[in-house]
């Protein structure tokens, strides 16, 4: 598929991609990579891909190419089709990634408001930048929506070829622990990276803690010659990497500058590794980044405060394991005597940190309204149970349960006093409920807007 090179207004990113593994994306000419996924099988969508114009299909299984129309079509067997999308799609636009400059960041948690900080310091002392994020992804501050932390190759090399021709000079990429493990990521190259923290995670993924660290870690093996490698000094595994990297730096807590948009302990790490990194890269110097934290604005849904009518206030934050309720629920218990925490589980996720939230929860909290965030397949009643069953009978005082998560919302209001706290845990700036494989609108700054 030829790449036509003219620049593309900026405010579009390509649709049709010349190297893909999703139908969405073919085009006459495109190559269909079949993927063999969690749930789908690539090898059943190559009639589909070439009805709509695919000429190559790449894959690691054999075809049944009698079933098929195999005419005019050329077909290329791989040992890896993952790593094979990954190379075949910067191939396609003739590595945009080797033409730009990457920072990294890695971490159970703080990978959002790490890589929402550094690109922001960046831009406001006059880089051009592009940030690849859970939150959103974006190309000089034009913002393009995002499903995943980090997005398949073919995206991501389409993504890559709009920066070059944008002229970004540094990419902000968070990199989660999947994105090594399912070759996301393969061939790109990191100019500095930051390791956040190492906590429980992704238990439906990863069978050990051993094996999520193992992945995580594998970003030692991106970096470019000489890149430094910015690690937690307070986080024992994570420290350790020192040992194996001779150009790792640690940071801690002390080192930072005041923030007005990031509270609590945790961004304080937040604020020393960004600081950290962008000094060992001397991209900036102190005064420079003491005034753009002065003018960040914060995350979407990270510590997202509302005041409400009553004189409560709501907190709306991403927490979802139980790392991030201690951090987050600790630091807001000391901001009030009245703390009301609505929060549920994701179904099809790692079931064995439902209990542990309970708890954390129950040992803050005045007031818990446990409901649903995102159920998916499974029973929001049976994941109400599964957090009950890791709070102390001396709290179940504490609990209503409303599945519900709209009519949770506002009846956690209705219980709110003066100088209440209401945390509202689990979903951040994301505006859908996934029930029984149906996905829906839901967005709870709407919810909290209309009280």
């Amino acid at each position: 598929m030829t790449i036509s090179k003219k620049p593309h207004n900026p405010l579009h990113l390509p649709t049709i991609y010349p190297v893909t593994c999703h139908t969405d994306h073919v085009g006459p000419g495109s190559t269909f990579v079949a993927i063999k996924g969690m749930k789908h099988d690539g090898i059943d969508y190559i009639n589909q891909a070439l009805a709509r114009g695919a000429t190559s299909i790449v894959s690691e299984t054999a075809i049944d190419k009698n079933s098929i129309n195999t005419q005019n079509v050329c077909f290329i067997h791989v040992e890896n089709a993952r790593k094979a999308l990954a190379i075949l799609s910067a191939q396609a636009y003739d590595y945009p990634a080797k033409k730009l400059k990457f920072i990294a960041i890695t971490g159970t948690k703080g990978k959002t408001t790490c890589s929402f900080l550094i690109e922001h310091l960046l831009r406001f002392n006059g880089y051009k930048t592009a940030l690849l994020s859970t939150v959103k992804n974006s190309i000089n501050g034009t913002d393009f929506p995002t499903k995943l932390t980090t997005q398949q190759p073919d995206y991501l090399h389409t993504f890559f070829n709009l920066c070059v021709e944008n002229n970004v000079e540094w990419v902000i990429i968070e990199v989660a622990a999947q994105a090594f493990s399912l070759h996301r990521i393969a061939g790109l190259e990191f100019d500095a990276a930051i390791f956040t923290n190492f906590s429980k995670e992704h238990g439906e993924f990863y069978a050990t803690m051993d094996d999520y660290f193992a992945a995580k870690k594998e970003i030692i093996n991106y970096l470019k010659p000489q890149a430094p490698l910015i690690l937690n000094a307070h986080d024992t595994r994570v420290k350790k990497l020192s040992e194996h990297y001779s150009n790792a730096i640690l940071f801690d807590n002390n080192q930072t500058l005041p923030c007005p948009k990031l509270i609590g302990r945790f961004n304080n790490y937040n604020c020393a590794a960004v600081i950290t990194c962008l000094k060992s890269l001397h991209l900036l110097n102190s005064d420079q980044i003491k005034l753009g934290l002065q003018t960040f604005n914060g995350v979407p849904g990270r510590i997202e405060r509302y005041e409400l009518p009553n004189g409560s206030c709501a907190i709306i934050d991403y927490a979802h394991n139980p790392s991030s309720y201690e951090a987050i629920l600790g630091e807001l218990s000391q901001h009030t005597d009245h703390l009301i925490v609505v929060f549920g589980c994701g179904g099809d996720r790692d079931a064995s940190r439902r209990p542990l939230m309970g708890s954390i929860a129950s040992k803050y909290a005045n007031l818990m309204l446990l409901t649903s965030d995102n159920p998916r397949s499974e029973d929001p009643a049976q994941i109400v149970q599964d957090i009950c069953s890791g709070i102390n009978d001396t709290y179940h005082h504490k609990i209503i349960i409303e599945l519900d998560r709209e009519r949770a919302i506002k009846m956690a209001y209705h219980h709110a006093r003066k100088n209440s706290i209401i945390a509202l845990l689990g979903k951040g700036p994301d505006e859908y409920q996934i029930i029984k494989g149906v996905t829906t609108f839901f967005s709870e700054k709407q919810i909290l807007q209309n009280l």
